[in-house]
């Protein structure tokens, strides 16, 4: 096995009129063409041009949600530009952005020639199978509803009229000025206002009835239970003593993150996010099958939003007496459809073998490191080098490149005034990370910037640290490739169960490069006996840190360290090649299509483009990217794929 060095090669993007329409409300484009280009192994591979991935378009948006198993969390978004000042080109905007040789990704282990393709054109062409701590691959594939005696009979699904459905929707929406809908019961029994009862509570989650007197008629009042700004609670009076707690279901989602499904399934419930737990966060730009359990929800309140929610399906609902925990799944089984592929037959075999027998390099991908001229690891060391006006400078400071348009403002302010205050007042969204360290610094005041810090939730501060470390891990496994190759060596590191053991001289034909690990620095691992051991002391000496004291006096971002695989091989590895003539049909049935009985997508023996349709399993906290960067040996950041062929006008 031999190793390749990277080199720059991007993503080619066709252009059809449907496109250009989807994308003419947010942005115009327009494309220029580069040339070929050589790399350093002699290979010539073809750099072409480039459209902007329509998931940079889609996401202007969103604000950032934390991903804490896929560990995106820090992708940066950018919004349409500042209304004053000339139009920007998109590669203008990203080329202060980072590349992968920016943050250690320099190695392929395969020798094949590279060739071009579409990554996620449409969102759909990437698919994600949650696979649970049992094995079993996540699909929705039966939408019916456990048969239980405490739910309501099927009448209450058919009492209401059309009008009243109406007036009780507006009112669980907030839509009007209403506080209550009253329906009179028109065949006045208690069997009839019992059923009006349970069809207003599981038609309409959130809403409480009682039963009043009009004028001698009966009324039913509809309300919501916990006011028009509170959340209501689990009813705990109302749950079957023999029913388990939580109900789980399979999410199937389309172009959201799990964090923001979850936000939308609480809105519609009106209950608190906190009672869904889940094993592990989705991409948003992607098809995502998922198992998730809310305490106290039935069955059928849960199976009622597949009438009224755009973008999700929920279904394969039962009862457990326990919730699902962060880190509980075994991995992510994903379909992935490369468009318009360039490769030959040859060169897509010899890729796809390679990807099934040696594997790809574990590297954390770029999301993990930020999209803007300030990379999340820089905040990292200097949070760990104690070094707080550093921090507070590189989260706030004026930045050139992509930047939402009212954070340029804020950034200017600050960096005119130095006033909290005034800066924070630059801001429309206060939740942002800048926005919660400016109510901090208010707060506390600019003495006492690591107070001021702690503002910013847990999760998002670990961010920072987190991805200093993946920055040392990417530049070290691609020193310990060039130095050693793909094969075990004296001194390296291989883990006997959870325990890292160096492998001795007399071991090392026992072991295989995928037996080896390399440390994420931190006051509880060892490092390899070789000269890889030496380049992160030598890597942490010139960021000003002691490898041998990564304890930090505030014990959240003392560094205990992990170990890390070098090479993951994927498991179930399958690949076709087929042609298709419409950019827009899609190319395999999702499990949404087989339920409703859609039929295969017919597709041309001899169509004008191929794809190349993959499929794999990968453990958590691994990056399909990065295996993917394996099969078309392409730079994956997103300014190699921008800069100088791409441009955004208004």
């Amino acid at each position: 096995m031999e190793t390749v060095e990277m080199n720059s090669v991007s993503l080619k993007r066709p252009h059809s009129e449907d496109d250009v329409a989807d994308i003419d409300e947010i942005k115009r484009q327009k494309i220029s063409e580069k040339s070929k280009t050589g790399n350093d192994s002699g290979q010539s591979i073809e750099t072409v041009t480039v459209q902007p991935d329509k998931s940079l378009l889609e996401n202007t948006k969103n604000e950032i949600i934390p991903n804490e198993e896929s560990e995106e969390q820090e992708d940066e978004e950018l919004e349409d530009s500042d209304e004053d000042g000339d139009p920007e080109s998109f590669a203008d905007m990203m080329k202060h952005g980072l590349t992968e040789s920016d943050v250690g990704i320099t190695k392929f282990v395969s020798s094949h020639k590279g060739f071009s393709g579409i990554l996620k054109e449409r969102y759909s062409d990437f698919v994600v199978h949650e696979i649970g701590k049992d094995g079993r691959v996540s699909h929705l594939d039966d939408f019916s509803v456990p048969v239980d005696d405490e739910d309501p009979s099927e009448e209450t699904f058919t009492v209401l009229s059309d009008e009243d459905k109406q007036r009780l929707e507006e009112l669980q929406l907030l839509k009007n000025k209403e506080t209550s809908v009253a329906i009179e019961v028109v065949e006045d029994t208690k069997e009839k206002r019992t059923v009006i009862h349970q069809a207003v509570k599981s038609l309409f989650p959130g809403l409480e009835t009682k039963t009043e007197d009009r004028d001698g008629k009966k009324y039913i009042i509809a309300y919501h239970a916990a006011g028009k700004k509170a959340l209501a609670n689990p009813r705990k009076h109302s749950w079957p003593k023999s029913r388990g707690s939580y109900c789980h279901f399979i999410l199937y989602k389309e172009n959201k993150d799990t964090m923001d499904a979850i936000n939308v399934l609480s809105k519609f419930l009106r209950v608190k996010p906190n009672i869904f737990s889940y094993m592990g966060t989705k991409d948003k730009r992607a098809i995502t099958v998922q198992e998730i359990a809310v305490l106290r929800i039935t069955a059928q309140r849960l199976a009622h939003l597949n009438k009224c929610l755009m973008n999700f399906k929920l279904g394969n609902f039962s009862y457990k007496n326990h919730p699902l925990k962060l880190g509980e799944l075994q991995g992510n089984h994903f379909t992935v459809v490369l468009r318009n592929i360039t490769g030959t037959d040859d060169q897509i075999e010899q890729a796809m073998h390679s990807l099934r027998e040696i594997g790809f390099i574990n590297y954390y991908g770029m999301q993990r490191f930020g999209t803007t001229a300030v990379p999340t690891y820089q905040i990292g060391r200097a949070i760990l080098q104690n070094n707080w006006n550093e921090v507070m400078d590189l989260i706030l400071k004026p930045r050139p490149g992509a930047e939402k348009g009212y954070l340029v403002k804020c950034r200017e302010e600050w960096a005119k005034t130095k006033d909290p205050a005034a800066a924070l007042k630059k801001l429309p969204v206060k939740r942002c990370v800048e926005g919660q360290l400016l109510r901090g610094l208010l707060k506390y005041g600019m003495k006492n910037i690591i107070s001021a810090f702690g503002i910013i939730p847990r999760n998002n501060r670990l961010m920072y640290i987190h991805s200093y470390q993946s920055y040392v891990w990417n530049n070290m496994v691609s020193k310990r490739i060039e130095e050693y190759g793909l094969r075990a060596v004296p001194g390296d590191l291989t883990l006997k169960g959870a325990t890292a053991v160096h492998i001795e001289e007399g071991d090392v034909d026992n072991y295989t490069i995928h037996d080896v690990v390399m440390p994420l620095p931190g006051f509880d691992v060892i490092y390899p006996k070789h000269k890889i051991g030496e380049a992160y002391k030598e890597m942490l000496v010139a960021d000003n840190l002691d490898i041998n004291n990564m304890r930090h006096k505030i014990r959240d971002y003392s560094l205990s360290g992990a170990y890390r695989k070098i090479i993951i091989r994927p498991q179930n590895v399958s690949w076709e090649v087929v042609a298709y003539d419409d950019p827009r049909i899609p190319l395999f049935t999702t499990d949404l299509d087989k339920l409703e009985g859609k039929p295969l997508p017919v597709l041309p023996t001899d169509g004008k483009f191929r794809a190349l349709k993959m499929e794999f399993s990968l453990p958590p906290s691994t990056y399909a990217t990065m295996a993917i960067r394996e099969v078309l040996k392409m730079d994956t950041s997103i300014k190699n794929q921008t800069q100088l062929n791409t441009t955004w006008l208004r």
